[in-house]
Formats: structure tokens, C-alpha cells, sequence
């Protein structure tokens, strides 16, 4: 047996390591996860003469579409050729051993039994496997000790892939499944990512969560700010008129405090703090994380009238209630959407998750977008309306913005 190579592994996939049947790593864009399986794949033909591994997608058209390129770019970069004989359709390996690149489509019950004494299946844009596929792979792979790897960006809980891994039933002993996403890749800032994955934050926000974040595909429809917020950096002027609000965190919930300002009709949120289990004799640290907070009004949640009296009476801070009425929700959202843009701080990065993410409740039949608000996402949004107490109104008498200066951004 050939000594195993020494490859740098992001801890994310350290579980990966063990034996196991079923091994997946999901996530969104930059996380490493193709490029763990292909160099650990190549480890373990170098290690273990006759190894057979087959490498998977859904629909394969022609050899440059397969995980190909990926494994010889490991056998490349680990100056093993010598050891592997690259050829146009398969990678010969040591010891007789072989890694050849399949579509699952193109196979049927009998054509996949060609598989049956391999050692690794590996199954790349996993979230593209049809049920069938599935259904037909799983037991064909059965040599003992014999695994299948898998590698995807979620796009709904009901693909199969998904469901296996991440579904009911997922707690199984011999299923390990991680999430890997950008954060996880200690080798990320290496290249031009960085600044891929800053540009889809700020220019395309509906879909950054599932391409970078691997959250699932939501229909784009639902998104209540589709299109409407950006999140980049900016200079505050000097001159500016803050609004601060803060919603109260109940049980799991987090406390929110947000920090905004207007300019020219485009609404600029600056400063966010917060976060769950915050006792209220912690909440000043919280609050004077954000600049001005001891000088500035703040609009609280007239939820939890006691608390504003205790911050206003024993920290001697500028707390008053914020207005709520029947429909004051509606009300706060159609203002915040009147806006020409609504700009976030690239410091501020919950409340931008929360734009992304705030959404109408969906039929899951018939996939109609309901006039449902879900009530998640929205804890440092709430901030932001209570912030805006006075701007926003019951819509049958919104105030005119005549009265603000109009600047020019700094």
C-alpha cells in the first residue's frame, strides 16, 4: 500500500474522513467541496492499489462536463503523475485501479449493474439526481466497504439528494452530512472569489443566499424586497438626521437595534447591534455599539412598555414607544418599498439577510404567492420601522418628504 498523501483539509469536512456509507457536503459557492472529494479521491488511489471509483452527474453529455479536469488538476498539483495515466475517457490508477466519469441518465436497471464492484461513487451537482437515479444507484454500489459520496448547492428540500441527506431519517449511523459554505474555506481569499461573491451582494441580493449561502432556491416572487436593497459601502454624512429603533428579543428571539438615514429619498442603514439572551443591564454595552445612541432618539417596541421605562429612567436614554396600529406592519413594508433604494451598510450583515429573506407565505400546491407575511426574517426590519415612527403612517395619510433636505450622497 502506497504511503497517503498529506492534502490541507478545512476542518468543516474533518467528518468526512471516517468511514462511513453515505458522506455529503452541501453548500453554496467557493466552500471547497468539489475540490475535497477530488483530492480525496486521488489520496485514496494512491493509497489503496485497485481502487475503483466512478464520478456521477445526472445528465453528462461529453467528458468535459465530468469531474475530469478537477481530478487531474489534484493529480497535477500534488506532482503524482507518475502514478496515474491520464486517458481521454478514464484515469488509470494504481494497482489496475480505475476512475471513470458517468452520467446516471444515461443508464437503465442492467447497465448499472457494471458498477456493482466499485469502490466509490461520487456524485457531483447532486442536487440534479432524479429519484430514480437515486433509487437505482444506492444498491447497486454494494462491495463492502464500498461508499457514496455526494456534493451539491441545495436547491429545495424535496430533492431527493436533499431529502436523503437532510430529511427524515437523515440521523442514521452511517450517514455523515456537513454544511460548507465561503465562511468555511480558509483558502477563499486566495483569489478572485472575494470579490465575486461582494458583487452578487451587492447587485444581485435575491440571489446571493442560495449561491453563496446554500440556502435553498425561494420563489423570487415571494421576497417582499425583491430588487429593492442593495448592500455596499458608503460614507455617513456629517449632517445626517439618525433614526434608531430597537425591537425586543422574547425567548429565542433576538434583540434588534438598527441606525438609519435619508438622503435624497433613498434610505441608508449604517449601524446594526444585537443579538439573543441580551438582559436588559447588558442592553447599554449592545446600544452603544452604534454611534450616537446616547444623544438620539430611539423608537422601541411599545410591546414591552416596562422595558422602555427602565432603559429611559435608569440609563437615562431617549426610549419612547414607536405607534402600532391595525395593518401598522403593511403599513411600515409599503413605505420601506416607496423608497427610491434602500441601501445596507456592508457592516450590517443581518438586517441585509433579512431583506433577502423576508418573505409572503407560498402555497406549497399551487405555489401562489399569498398576502401572508411569514413571521421570521424580520426581527432588525421591525427595528428599522419602529426607527421610522412618524415617517410611517396608516397609508390613508402619508406624510409628504418636503420637509427633508435633499443632499448630495457623501
Amino acid at each position: 500500500m502506497t504511503k497517503a498523501l498529506e492534502i490541507p483539509t478545512a476542518r468543516v469536512f474533518l467528518p468526512l474522513l471516517k468511514p462511513n456509507r453515505y458522506k455529503g457536503a452541501y453548500g453554496g459557492r467557493g466552500s471547497g467541496k468539489s475540490h475535497f472529494f477530488g483530492g480525496l479521491t486521488v489520496e485514496e488511489h494512491l493509497a489503496i492499489p485497485g481502487h475503483r471509483t466512478v464520478c456521477i452527474r445526472e445528465i453528462q453529455k461529453s467528458i468535459a462536463r465530468s469531474s475530469k479536469q478537477l481530478i487531474v488538476d489534484k493529480i497535477n498539483q500534488f506532482n503524482l503523475h507518475k502514478h496515474f495515466d491520464v486517458q481521454d475517457q478514464v484515469i488509470k490508477t494504481p494497482g489496475d485501479g480505475l476512475s471513470v466519469f458517468q452520467g446516471l441518465q444515461n443508464h437503465t436497471a442492467d447497465s448499472i449493474k457494471s458498477l456493482e464492484g466499485f469502490d466509490r461513487a461520487w456524485i457531483e451537482e447532486a442536487q440534479s439526481i432524479s429519484s430514480y437515479s437515486w433509487r437505482m444507484l444506492r444498491p447497486t454500489l454494494r462491495k463492502p466497504g464500498s461508499e457514496i459520496w455526494a456534493s451539491w448547492n441545495p436547491a429545495s428540500s424535496d430533492d431527493p439528494i436533499d431529502e436523503f441527506f437532510r430529511g427524515e431519517g437523515s440521523d442514521r449511523a452511517d450517514l455523515t452530512a456537513v454544511r460548507a459554505n465561503w465562511s468555511d474555506n480558509p483558502w477563499f481569499d486566495d483569489g478572485t472569489l472575494p470579490t465575486e461573491r461582494m458583487e452578487d451582494q451587492r447587485a444581485r441580493p435575491d440571489e446571493y443566499d442560495h449561491v453563496w449561502e446554500g440556502d435553498y432556491i425561494t420563489i423570487s416572487d415571494a421576497v417582499i424586497f425583491r430588487k429593492r436593497v442593495t448592500v455596499d459601502d458608503f460614507e455617513t454624512p456629517e449632517d445626517a438626521r439618525f433614526f434608531y429603533g430597537l425591537d425586543w428579543g422574547f425567548s429565542q428571539d433576538p434583540t434588534a437595534i438598527v441606525r438609519c438615514f435619508i438622503v435624497d429619498d433613498v434610505l441608508y442603514v449604517d449601524y446594526e447591534a444585537g443579538g439573543t439572551g441580551i438582559h436588559l443591564d447588558e442592553l447599554p454595552a449592545v446600544l452603544d455599539e452604534i454611534p450616537g445612541t446616547r444623544r438620539w432618539p430611539i423608537k422601541a417596541d411599545c410591546a414591552s412598555p416596562q422595558n422602555i421605562s427602565f432603559m429611559a429612567t435608569r440609563y437615562r436614554y431617549n426610549m419612547t414607544p414607536a405607534k402600532k396600529w391595525p395593518g401598522s406592519v403593511e403599513d411600515g413594508i409599503d413605505r420601506l418599498k416607496a423608497f427610491k433604494r434602500i441601501v445596507v451598510h456592508r457592516r450590517c450583515p443581518r438586517i441585509a439577510e433579512e431583506f433577502r429573506k423576508y418573505a409572503f407565505k407560498v402555497d406549497p400546491k399551487t405555489e401562489e404567492v399569498l398576502p401572508v407575511i411569514v413571521d421570521a426574517w424580520n426581527h432588525w426590519i421591525d427595528a428599522l420601522r419602529y426607527a421610522l415612527d412618524g415617517i410611517i403612517q396608516n397609508r390613508r395619510s402619508m406624510p409628504s418628504f418636503a420637509g427633508y433636505k435633499s443632499r448630495t450622497r457623501r
